[in-house]
């Protein structure tokens, strides 16, 4: 069956019209003859989108109980059964309720895609993962509804949902986005016009990130190299010297003509070596490139232009900045053009800048030597063997005597060094072997004879001979070592800018496939386990591609697309293989450490509960125990007063065993997730005055604050009651006799804030987060503050059902001194929900 189509719309930001454009869409589709349905809409109250439902079919939704509340969610059964051409399912980055076959409904479109439905849906940037925590940053707001950045990049098509942020804060403040009195908050806090504009940069910049990429890779499938430039991107080569911070501060200038521009540095590490500079010039560079908002690249290559524009040509550069050559003029004229040279010859339609710098021509130095040498170095050899041969044989005939031999063959022995040099030890054996018979015809008497009249002087040329071929070996075993060093330091050095990416922040996995990609010039890396699932990937292979695996441990597989691998490259990739075995092994470890951290917290609240239960049943039992006896005494005669007293130690100690005993019993609920939420709208003025009640006071004894037409709140009251009374008995426990604790109320985002404050001896903001953790008592040694109240139990418990019922309770310090805590709850999304209820302006 052929997979269905998924199209996204994005959007930068609640209200930018994503759901209406959804259904205008599915309107038009449905008016050409398409079978279109709705298969989930989340209208948020606003009558335009509500009304664009007419004359669209719906599939009604599937009814769920959690914790005693209706949920309603996709019916995807009934989606499927339906079997329509086109769904419409609206917030792709919903979390389903527990019970659903999948935890998010973006698993569920993909069952819908499975069985060949076209489907349209939404989502708003601050839900994509990769930018979960850029947009907390910018508005403060921590989204805990994600889709992963795979799903949409595997969609068919994405659209942009665009406004501007002064037209949709106009929405906004006209409550076509939310109710009337949630307006002034959502343009103070979220819907300001600073986050509104980076909400909707951060859209646009992601979705041509994400087009970018979809070019790249058509540009793979169809083979082409030509440049296309759809956006300016600028190649800096590095060769490790000083002159490149030079180089990277002009691209950086070139690269910011333009909007939306990249800055790419490269150094390409070469088996003949490139780096001329300090060790630590390529590591401020790699600094300077990041503060200047580019990326540093490093590979490997034989041929040092050759790499230079095979990776521009990949990353799809249109610019491309190199530094002026430092040879001399005249090395450059007697080895012919460099670096420079080649990369201006190969580049094609890449816009090369040779830049000028302090170091261009300003010393001379000795061609670098190489043991496998390349065939235009060898020929260069023979060329410097039968020119050089020939001028410094008339040099010395024309200065020619009796006694010049032993000068004529040290000259001549020069010669063959510097051909060894130039060319390696072919050349140099060849000159060795001229020059024995130039020397012999020319030198030698009888002149001008292939023959010798001194046996001495034939033991001195066969010396010679055997002379230059030793040196010619020695030069040329040299040169294989110093190159086979160089290599290693090449090899050392990609790795240590493995490492580099890891310590720097980057993913250990994708930095190595991202640089094992480009240190081989690989046009793709895959790394998947042994059941197939992809684990990280990096470029895109074509059809042409060699592929080559190499197994990593026994857990997962590296496939590399590109030509094959030289042996010496195969040795490398093993060291970094080693490394992704390495980081797998450490992930596996972290993640179990992260399954063993719930089980390890539990055992920790355990002991602590066994630690002071102890101390807290002890306690309330022998004063219950004594004050029993005390009555059953029938050797002592008590006053109507002392049974008094005696019943009411008795019946003090009991409850305090019975709210022991209650919370003991709530905790290993909350632990063991089996707690009894049944929420529902409540009034949070009904809840206060019922635990004034509770706790025998009336409303003279605290300060109340509670605004008329508070919204309601969903929650469980029998539940917050007893979190209110809770908070209160510790708050009336610990502030001073003359000042009372005050209890206020409040709105804020859609939620409303219950913050109760005493002015007792207060906390720290460092110790905030302990106040909730059982049996904290911050030193106190109160009679009433153990496991029932106060900051032991109590509050653990109390904050186990604020969790419960959808909220957060928080602790934070009252200005002037003492603490306050706040209960923050979800309203009741009804406008009206308090406006019934009248009186004063505040209680």
């Amino acid at each position: 069956m052929k997979r269905g189509r998924l199209r996204v719309l994005l959007g930068a930001a609640p209200g930018v019209g994503k759901t209406y454009t959804m259904l205008e869409e599915g309107k038009r589709l449905r008016d050409e003859g398409r079978d279109v349905v709705v298969a989930l809409l989340e209208t948020h109250d606003r009558a335009a989108t509500a009304a664009m439902l007419d004359e669209l079919e719906v599939v009604p939704r599937k009814t769920m109980s959690h914790r005693s509340v209706t949920l309603g969610e996709m019916d995807t059964q009934a989606v499927l059964a339906r079997n329509p051409e086109i769904a419409l399912v609206d917030e792709l980055a919903h979390t389903n309720a527990p019970g659903s076959a999948h935890a998010k409904r973006w698993q569920d479109i993909q069952d819908l895609l499975e069985a060949g439905i076209d489907v349209i849906s939404t989502v708003n940037i601050q839900h994509i993962e990769s930018l979960n925590d850029v947009v907390q940053q910018i508005t403060g707001v921590t989204q805990r509804e994600t889709v992963p950045d795979t799903v949409l990049r595997t969609a068919d098509q994405i659209e942009v949902i665009d406004l501007a942020p002064e037209s949709l804060q106009q929405r906004v403040a006209e409550g076509l986005v939310y109710a009337a009195d949630r307006v002034d908050a959502a343009l103070s806090n979220y819907f300001r016009l600073g986050n509104l504009t980076a909400l909707r940069e951060l859209a646009l910049l992601w979705l041509a990130d994400e087009v970018d990429t979809a070019l790249q890779a058509y540009r793979a499938e169809h083979g082409i190299s030509s440049k296309w430039e759809a956006r300016e991107r600028v190649v800096v080569g590095l060769t490790g010297g000083g002159e490149g911070v030079t180089l990277l501060r002009r691209g950086a200038r070139i690269a910011t003509r333009t909007a939306g521009s990249e800055l790419l540095a490269v150094h390409v590490t070469s088996q003949d070596g490139l780096r001329h500079g300090r060790p630590g010039d390529l590591a401020t560079q790699r600094a300077l490139v990041e503060r200047l908002g580019g990326t540093f690249h490093q590979v490997v290559g034989d041929d040092v232009a050759r790499a230079l524009v095979d990776f521009a040509q990949a990353a799809n550069a249109t610019q491309l900045v190199i530094g002026e050559s430092r040879r001399s003029w005249l090395l450059s004229a007697l080895t012919g053009p460099g670096i420079g040279a080649s990369v201006i010859r190969d580049s094609g339609d890449i816009d090369v800048n040779v830049v000028n710098h302090a170091a261009a021509g300003s010393r001379f130095v000795l061609p670098r030597l190489s043991g496998t040498l390349s065939p235009a170095r060898r020929l260069a050899g023979f060329a410097v063997a039968l020119i050089g041969g020939p001028l410094l044989t008339w040099l010395l005939v024309a200065v020619r005597s009796d006694n010049s031999l032993t000068s004529d063959v040290l000259a001549f022995q020069l010669l063959v060094v510097v051909v060894a040099l130039v060319g390696g030890m072919g050349p140099a054996l060849f000159a060795a072997l001229l020059s024995g018979l130039t020397l012999n015809f020319f030198f030698v008497a009888p002149l001008y004879t292939i023959t010798v009249a001194d046996p001495r002087q034939l033991l001195a040329l066969a010396l010679y001979i055997v002379i230059a071929a030793l040196v010619s070996f020695v030069v040329d075993q040299a040169a294989r070592r110093s190159r086979a060093a160089r290599r290693a330091a090449a090899e050392s050095e990609l790795v240590a800018t493995i490492s580099g990416s890891v310590l720097r922040g980057e993913d250990a996995l994708q930095a190595l496939v991202a640089r094992t990609r480009e240190a081989f010039h690989l046009s793709g890396v895959r790394l998947r386990t042994q059941a197939g699932v992809i684990l990280h990937t990096d470029g895109e292979p074509t059809g042409a591609d060699q592929m080559t695996s190499m197994a990593v441990g026994s857990r997962a597989v590296l496939e590399l697309y590109g030509a094959d691998l030289a042996a010496s490259e195969r040795r490398l990739l093993t060291v970094i293989v080693a490394q992704i075995d390495a980081a797998l092994e450490h992930n596996l470890l972290a993640q179990t450490a992260r399954d063993v951290e719930p089980l390890a917290e539990a055992d920790r609240l355990r002991s602590t509960l066994l630690t002071a239960v102890g101390h807290d049943l002890r306690r309330p039992l022998a004063a219950a125990t004594a004050a029993v006896t005390g009555l059953r005494a029938t050797d002592v005669i008590l006053s109507e007063g002392d049974r008094e007293e005696l019943l009411a130690t008795a019946a003090e100690s009991l409850d305090s065993l019975a709210a022991l005993v209650t919370n003991l019993l709530d905790i290993g609920r909350l632990e063991g997730g089996a707690l009894t939420v049944s929420l529902g709208p409540v009034d949070v003025v009904d809840v206060v005055l019922a635990a004034l009640d509770d706790l025998d006071l009336g409303p003279l004894n605290m300060d109340l604050a509670l605004p008329v037409n508070l919204p309601r709140v969903t929650a469980d009251e029998g539940l917050l009651q007893r979190v209110v009374v809770n908070i209160m008995s510790n708050a009336i426990l610990y502030a001073p006799v003359d000042t009372r604790v005050r209890v206020s109320a409040s709105t804020s985002a859609g939620n409303v804030r219950i913050s109760i404050s005493d002015a007792g001896p207060g906390i720290t903001v460092q110790r905030g987060h302990e106040f909730f953790i059982p049996f904290q008592r911050g030193g106190d040694t109160e009679n009433g503050a153990g496991v029932g109240l106060g900051p032991g139990l109590g509050l653990a418990v109390s904050q186990g059902f604020v969790e419960g019922m959808g909220g957060t309770l928080d602790a934070e310090e009252t200005p002037g001194g003492g603490v306050t805590v706040v209960i923050t709850l979800p309203e009741v999304p009804d406008a009206n929900s308090g406006a019934a209820r009248s009186g004063e302006e505040t209680r």
